[in-house]
Order: structure tokens, then C-alpha cells, then sequence
């Protein structure tokens, strides 16, 4: 089991376990409160990498090692989020505008994401001519998993709250901006209508599509970070296909877990990634079945959080009421 000694290794573990899973809760919060249930979120993770990698590979092609920082920072960033902003679009596209089944197309957009990211990392491996399935981004993960300076010198302080990569931090902004937008202001408000009941919000002049396209897009983008995230920062630059786990399931889970509230997805995600990893700070010999039992607690503990807001009915901790539904104007 942990002791005091193991805590200022363990606590920073599960927070960089815990941030991937952050930013697919928080993009899909977003997504939710418009009325969207998108379970394409693992799929559009998994492109958000891909597309990520894919710059950075090719960057550090052209540059002949010689990277810069801030194109080795902005080049993935800027091609993970169309990758996975275009993932979103097509969801919106079907479901919005074609109003096709949005379970349907969530599961088949977490197939084709998979499919994609494999097929293009199997690509990109051919083409570095590695004689492992895999590819390292090393020069770029450097830029990514460079923490501050002096953080080292802080003691245990330093390790538990400063020993991480940009990409963390920004999680956690984006976090508590999406919890401020969603609960402080009129474009919260309004997104929050369209979730709820669209009807009345188209009906009181809310653009229901607008605001379903831009919440998911955004969503889908920032769920996207997650995944690279993941690669150039949590495994330090290494791509290898089937890698990514079921992180984006998990997000998904953590959305429920926190009750729709972005802010508490921060806490929760530090708190799925410590029981995700538990396993391995622990001592007592087990088994490989075991270990897989303890990578179930997420889940579990998602379940029982589920039966226990169920059971409170309180309004506010519950999903949004059109959560799921398509939206027919016409039927208004």
C-alpha cells in the first residue's frame, strides 16, 4: 500500500494519469449541455493524437533537428485541434443536420478514429523506416514536458504542483473557464437552454443549431488535447498504435462522475488517474487478474456515483434533458 513516502511520487502521477481524461471530460461537458451525447469522444482523442504527431513528425523532418520552439509547440497544437475539430463537425453534420442517431454515430466515430489514427501511424512508421511499430517525437516531447525551472527546487511542493507540462495547466484553465462560461454567463445561459429544452430556445430567438455546431466543434477540439496530451507529454513522444488504452472511455465516465461540472472534473480526474494506477504502487504481490480488477475502480466508483445522484433527483446533478434527442423544428 502507499506510505508517506511514495505520496509526493504518486500524487504527480495521477495528475498526469488524470489529464487526458480532463480535457475529454471537459469537451464533452461542453458537448452535453448542448443536448449532444457524443460517444465519438475516444475516437476524436485518438485523431487529436494523430494529427498531432503527424505535424510533429513532419516539422521535425524539415527543420533537420534543428526545432524551434515555438513552431515544435504550435504545429501539433494547431493540427491536433483541426483533426479533431473536423472529427466534431462531421458528428454535427450527421446528427444535427441529418439528425442521425447520435449513439450510433458516436460509436461509429469512435471506430473510424481508431481506424484513422492506426492507419496513419502505421503509415508514418513505414516512412521512418523503424524497425519497432512505433515512432519517437523526442525532440518535440521536449518542448511539451519541459516544466518550470526552479521547480525542482521547492521540495515536495515543487514535485505535487509544478512538475508538469504546459499542456496541464491548460487543462486545468480550460476547466474553470468552461465551469465560469457554463454557470456565470448569458452564452452559458443560452447553451444550457438548448440542452435542456430547444424548443423553448428556438422558440425565444436561440439559434439551436448554432449553438449545438459550436459547443461540439469546441468540445470535440478540446477533447483532442487530450490525446496529445497523451503522447508528447505523458509518454514522452512515443506513438504506437492500439497505445492510447481506454482513456476515452473514461472520460466519458468522468463526466458523469462530475456531475456535468467542469470544475469538478478537476478534482475527480486527478482522482480516476490515482485509481487507475493504483495497482502499481501496490505491495502485496498481486496477481495480473487483480491488477485489472483495480483498473475497474473508475468504473465502479462512476457507477455508484450514478445510483446516488439517481436517487438525489437534485436538478441540478442531473444530464440535460435532451440529452440524446434529436431536434425537429418542424415538431415544435
Amino acid at each position: 500500500m502507499l506510505d508517506l513516502s511514495s505520496i509526493a511520487v504518486f500524487i504527480p502521477r495521477a495528475v498526469v494519469q488524470g489529464i487526458p481524461l480532463l480535457y475529454g471530460a471537459t469537451g464533452e461537458i461542453l458537448t452535453e449541455k448542448s443536448g449532444n451525447l457524443n460517444l465519438g469522444i475516444p475516437g476524436i482523442m485518438y485523431v487529436g493524437a494523430i494529427s498531432g504527431v503527424m505535424g510533429a513528425h513532419f516539422y521535425e523532418q524539415s527543420a533537420g533537428g534543428q526545432l524551434a520552439a515555438l513552431p515544435a509547440i504550435l504545429i501539433p497544437l494547431l493540427c491536433s485541434l483541426i483533426g479533431s475539430g473536423l472529427m466534431g463537425l462531421l458528428y454535427c453534420f450527421l446528427t444535427v443536420t441529418l439528425r442521425a442517431n447520435q449513439n450510433v454515430t458516436g460509436l461509429a466515430l469512435t471506430t473510424f478514429g481508431v481506424g484513422f489514427g492506426n492507419f496513419f501511424g502505421a503509415s508514418l512508421v513505414k516512412l521512418t523506416g523503424s524497425e519497432t511499430a512505433s515512432i519517437s517525437l523526442g525532440a518535440t516531447s521536449a518542448f511539451f514536458c519541459a516544466k518550470l525551472p526552479f521547480a525542482d527546487k521547492l521540495g515536495w511542493f515543487g514535485k505535487i504542483f509544478l512538475s508538469y507540462g504546459f499542456l496541464a495547466y491548460l487543462a486545468i484553465i480550460i476547466a474553470l473557464v468552461a465551469a465560469f462560461i457554463l454557470k456565470k454567463t448569458r452564452l452559458g445561459l443560452h447553451l444550457r437552454a438548448v440542452g435542456e429544452n430547444p424548443a423553448t430556445a428556438d422558440a425565444a430567438g436561440i439559434s439551436v443549431v448554432r449553438y449545438k455546431y459550436g459547443a461540439t466543434v469546441i468540445g470535440s477540439m478540446i477533447a483532442g488535447l487530450g490525446g496529445l496530451y497523451y503522447v508528447l507529454d505523458y509518454i514522452n513522444g512515443v506513438w504506437s498504435n492500439n497505445g492510447f488504452g481506454d482513456r476515452g472511455w473514461l472520460a466519458i465516465a468522468l463526466v458523469i462522475f462530475a456531475v456535468w461540472r467542469p470544475n469538478i472534473g478537476i478534482l475527480a480526474s486527478i482522482l480516476f488517474g490515482g485509481l487507475y494506477i493504483f495497482s502499481s504502487y501496490n505491495n502485496t504481490g498481486m496477481d495480473l487478474a487483480a491488477n485489472e480488477l483495480y483498473k475497474m475502480l473508475p468504473y465502479v466508483v462512476t457507477i455508484v456515483v450514478l445510483i446516488i445522484v439517481s436517487a438525489r433527483k437534485k436538478k441540478e446533478n442531473q444530464p440535460p434533458e435532451s440529452l440524446g434527442l434529436a431536434y425537429f423544428r418542424e415538431e415544435r
